[in-house]
């Protein structure tokens, strides 16, 4: 069967002046990190997901790379949402997209699964929540109520065939702006279904909603720590992999992927702070398709799999053991690309360096060692 590909459009364009102050919401702190790296992760993390294509303003190139700690495929967004939307629909190829809002930043995988789910019988989807406000017009005095049965509060990501979404705007009129797509999908004659919306999707508009959003954050959250421990032996002829980063040294580590024994110990570290069982399980040195791999997939493998529980990595520290090479000289290369593998700040990342005073394996130089401890949140259904 042919491969049904998955793009999502993470529209990040806007300067956010509701706010206040000068940087713009999507790039603002929120429960940890910026609001925009948690819909990034959310949607990078997701299995079916293929490429994530983020679309900001002129002149924030410096403020996503900083945001989300790693090179990430970008463009410039329009003058409105829906000719950054376009903007985005037009750099992609895949056959289904998810066009998602930065300021939405608690997205679950369970919301795209419904809306994906959906796409197979309906050119397009989106989460819905139902109104449980009285709703009245309004002015200077109250007016009468709006009848709300039917009526539901629309969320994103929405999602799309896209060659539908692309003939909507395509067809949509000049100078008419649309607040989000589904509506244009509409107008072309599609029916567009609804899918259950999420509490935790609530929009990040106003400073109030940062305060309402860190303490619902924290609150509905657990924190949990777990360890992990690695050790590969030296052997010549291979390259000496530590943290992502390639070492120069007489021989490197032997193993079934690449022997990165730093990565390997954070992955089991956060594999265990979720109850995941281990590196072996997940990716078993019995499978051929693992030989040589980066163990930077590993790593991704078991953060997306916190994200996706709804859990935040908090901070992470690793302690290599070894008497050669010296790992000074390349720690902070190592902890600044555990941090764009982690989507974390620095600060979030240690990275410390041990001997064992020429005493057993390592002290002999046959190998080495890394112990490493993770701590995450986690909802508190799932902790």
């Amino acid at each position: 069967m042919k491969h049904v590909s998955t793009a999502a459009i993470l529209v990040a364009a806007g300067q956010g002046t509701r706010i206040g102050g000068s940087v713009p919401k999507q790039f603002v702190p929120l429960a940890g990190k910026p609001l925009i790296a948690h819909a990034y992760a959310a949607l990078t993390s997701h299995p079916a997901v293929d490429e994530v294509l983020v679309v900001i303003g002129a002149g924030q190139e410096a403020a996503l790379h900083a945001a989300l700690g790693m090179p990430v495929r970008y463009l410039i967004g329009g003058a409105t949402r829906r000719e950054s939307a376009a903007n985005g629909l037009a750099a992609i190829a895949a056959d289904r997209v998810l066009i998602h809002d930065a300021a939405r930043p608690f997205l679950s995988h369970a919301v795209i699964d419904a809306l994906l789910a959906a796409l197979d019988s309906h050119e397009g989807a989106l989460p819905a929540l139902p109104v449980a406000d009285t709703l009245a017009q309004g002015g200077e005095k109250l007016g009468e109520t709006v009848p709300r049965d039917g009526v539901v509060r629309v969320q994103t990501p929405q999602a799309f065939r896209t060659a539908t979404i692309r003939a909507a705007h395509q067809a949509w009129p000049e100078g008419r702006d649309a607040t989000d797509d589904a509506q244009m999908v509409r107008a072309l004659g599609h029916a567009v279904a609804l899918v259950p919306g999420d509490m935790t999707l609530e929009k990040i508009t106003h400073p109030a909603d940062f305060a309402a959003a860190e303490a619902r954050h924290a609150a509905a959250m657990r924190v949990r720590t777990a360890t992990g421990y690695d050790v590969h032996r030296f052997a010549e002829g291979e390259e000496l992999w530590l943290g992502g980063i390639r070492i120069a040294h007489d021989k490197g580590l032997s193993g079934h992927s690449d022997a990165d024994v730093v990565l390997h110990a954070i992955t089991d570290a956060l594999l265990g702070a979720i109850g995941a069982g281990d590196i072996g399980m997940h990716f078993p040195p019995s499978d051929p398709k693992w030989r040589g791999a980066a163990s930077a997939r590993f790593l991704e493998h078991a953060a997306g799999l916190i994200v996706a529980q709804g859990g935040v990595v908090d901070f992470v520290d690793v302690t290599i053991v070894c008497e050669a090479p010296k790992i000074g000289p390349h720690r902070e290369a190592i902890r600044a690309s555990i941090a764009a593998i982690l989507a974390l700040p620095e600060s979030c990342v240690s990275v410390k360096a041990t001997t064992t005073e020429r005493l057993g394996f390592t002290g002999r130089g046959e190998g080495m060692a890394a112990q490493a401890i993770a701590t995450v949140r986690v909802p508190a259904g799932n902790a």
